[in-house]
């Protein structure tokens, strides 16, 4: 255990955050997606929902601020403008990380296709379908950086 630190960040996850670079992203997935089989790192958190990881990882993780997107979800099939409940969550969360962008929407082998890019896929215990969210890593400036 570490201070300041969420107890659901354990070594592993913690080590792969640390190592990603500048806009490098990280998908964080639900129960049913096919995380083995395309991960190139794959992390394991099945005892935890998508929406508290992804809470988690925003604690540590800046995220991109060059681009105008940092967040990608899966779109429901058959109806992409579809916005389920957990969706509206991971929304919140963000925003109270401090995002204001908007999170972008890909079909599901568009999204599976994304995912086998990432630099890491956590797989969670999420039984909610559509509970998949990528987040791009932003950088952090220089402590004495203008603006």
């Amino acid at each position: 255990m570490l201070k300041g630190i969420d107890p659901l960040l354990g070594p592993e996850l913690l080590a792969t955050l640390r190592a990603m670079g500048h806009a490098d992203e990280i998908a964080i997935v639900d129960a049913n997606f096919p995380a083995a089989a395309n991960a190139k790192r794959l992390i394991r958190a099945e005892g935890v929902s998508a929406t508290r990881m992804v809470e988690a990882i925003l604690s540590v993780l800046p995220l991109e601020q060059f681009e105008p997107i940092a967040a990608f979800r899966m779109e429901v099939d058959g109806s992409p403008d579809e916005l389920p409940p957990v969706i509206g969550e991971f929304e919140a969360l963000l925003r109270a990380a401090g995002y204001d962008g908007p999170i972008g929407a890909l079909g599901r082998f568009a999204y599976y296709e994304r995912t086998r890019a990432a630099y890491a896929i956590v797989s969670t215990g999420e039984r909610r379908y559509w509970g998949n969210l990528i987040l791009k890593k932003g950088a952090i400036p220089p402590e004495d950086a203008a603006g």
